[in-house]
Formats: structure tokens, sequence, C-alpha cells
């Protein structure tokens, strides 16, 4: 096989991501060795890199214990608070504010409803050395600095989607769903032409399945119907085309709608949905 004609999973869905990686360093302040995250409204995730010493992660009431070397995940939205055992350790840690800027990051929180724990050791060597690339960058730096941290954070962040592909830390969602070859080809067909007409069936055929084996499976892997993923990937398509003042017209246009006032008629039912949520 070519490596042109492989399933690429990840391109389309990155493109529709439109992930910007900031690396920020330690974080730790040298008296307490401490990093207290609040809740934000904007959506990003956190990354701690952590090469020496032991991170302690308390979220609600839980504390975790987590050894080195480990990548620590939390969506912005999650309150916690991480701590460096020994203050001798804090300068390996490192952050990662990850800010998902395309109109598909509903679709990648959804993922992170708990911190995720990976720990390096059991992880592609590629991403182990992302990561020690960049501590090794920040502790000593040199010229040209910037540039090599922007390429290396966007290498982490690629790397840590192959590796929750190949590895899904929940029993259904997204990656499940990009782990699963026959369902994997049909979202990367979605996430490529989210505009084209699609039909369940012509959904099962790229998959391909038979009409009810695909629902069916789509179902259990992705926890919701075909036609739910691409109506909320849709939306968010437009929501993202709208907001930059592209217009109704363009934005039904391009996330497949059918007409505008039926893009203008989900927006609204889309804003009322979230109100009756925050005020329940």
């Amino acid at each position: 096989m070519s490596i042109s004609s492989r399933l690429d999973r990840l391109s389309a869905l990155l493109e529709a991501l439109a992930p910007r990686v900031e690396l920020i360093g330690d974080e730790c302040p040298v008296d307490t060795g401490t990093v207290v995250a609040r809740s934000s409204a904007a959506p990003f995730l956190q990354l701690y890199l952590l090469t020496q010493g032991e991170l302690v992660l308390t979220q609600s009431s839980q504390v975790r214990h987590i050894p080195s070397p480990s990548i620590v995940i939390c969506r912005s939205n999650l309150s916690h608070r991480v701590s460096v055992v020994g203050k001798e350790n804090s300068g390996h840690l490192v952050r990662a504010k990850v800010a998902i800027e395309g109109p598909a990051g509903a679709l990648l929180f959804n993922e992170f409803s708990e911190p995720v724990i990976l720990s390096l050791a059991q992880t592609d060597t590629a991403l182990s050395q992302a990561v020690a690339l960049i501590s090794s960058e920040l502790a000593a730096p040199r010229c040209g600095q910037p540039a090599l941290l922007n390429r290396a954070g966007d290498i982490l962040f690629i790397g840590l989607l192959r590796h929750l592909v190949a590895h899904p830390a929940t029993g259904s969602g997204l990656f499940n769903g990009l782990a699963d070859p026959r369902i994997a080809r049909a979202l990367v067909a979605l996430h490529s032409a989210p505009q084209e007409a699609w039909t369940l069936e012509r959904m099962a055929a790229e998959a391909g399945m038979s009409r009810t084996a695909f629902a069916n499976t789509f179902r259990d892997v992705m926890n919701q119907t075909p036609g739910k993923y691409l109506g909320i990937l849709r939306l968010a398509i437009a929501r993202s085309a709208v907001d930059s003042g592209r217009g109704l017209k363009r934005a039904a246009k391009e996330s497949g709608y059918a007409s505008s006032s039926a893009l203008s008629r989900a927006l609204s039912r889309a804003m009322e949905e979230e109100v009756a949520s925050s005020s329940a």
C-alpha cells in the first residue's frame, strides 16, 4: 500500500480543530511548587509534561499521584490543582496550553470530560522525544527557540492524538471511532467534506459495511447515531463561519445546510437548548 493510499485518520480532523499550542514552561512557583487552574469558559486544553519527580493532581475531591515521565491533559472548564513533589523537581514540569480555534473543538473537548493521564514509558518513542526536546529547549534558551518550540508543540499535540487514537482512554467517543478502521473511513470522509449530501447509505458505503451494521457499530463506538454526529459537526462549522462574519448564506453552504433559513432555525434551536441546559 502506498503512503498516499493509507487511511489518514487525523489530517482532516486537525484542519477542523485548528489547534494552536503555546508552551508556557515551568509554572510552579519556587516557594509552593503548585499550579492552581480555575475553571475557564474559554475552551482550551492544559497539558502538564513531567520529565522527573512526581506530580500530584487534585480534581474535585480526587487526588492522584502520578510518576514521571507523564503527560496530564485537563480541560479548561475543570478546576484542578497540580503540585510537584519536592522543590528540586519543580524545574521538570512544563505546561502547554492548546487553544482549539477550529469548529470541531467541541467534538474534541467531549473526549476530556475527566483528566487523561498518559505514561510516556508506554507511548510512542516520538512522543517521548518531543517532550524531551521541549524540556531541554526551555532549560537552555538558544537562537531560534520560539520557532522551534512552536513546531515542537505541534508535533507534541499530533503525537498525543495519534496515541489516543491507538489507545482510547474511554469506552466510546471520537477516539474510539477513529480507532475502528471502518468507522474511521466514514469519519474521515465526513470531516473532509461535511457539506456534501450525506445519507446513512453513503456513510455505510464509505465504511464498507451494510446500512444496519454501520448504524449499529457507529452508535456503539461513538455513543451517538451517525446523523447526530453529522449534525453536531455541521452546526459547529456553521457557527464558526457565522462568528467569523461570513454570513448565513455562505455558512449554510460550507456546512451542508439546505438553506440559510434552515441554518437559522438550527442555530435558534441550539441556543434554546443551551439556555435550558444552563438554567437547569
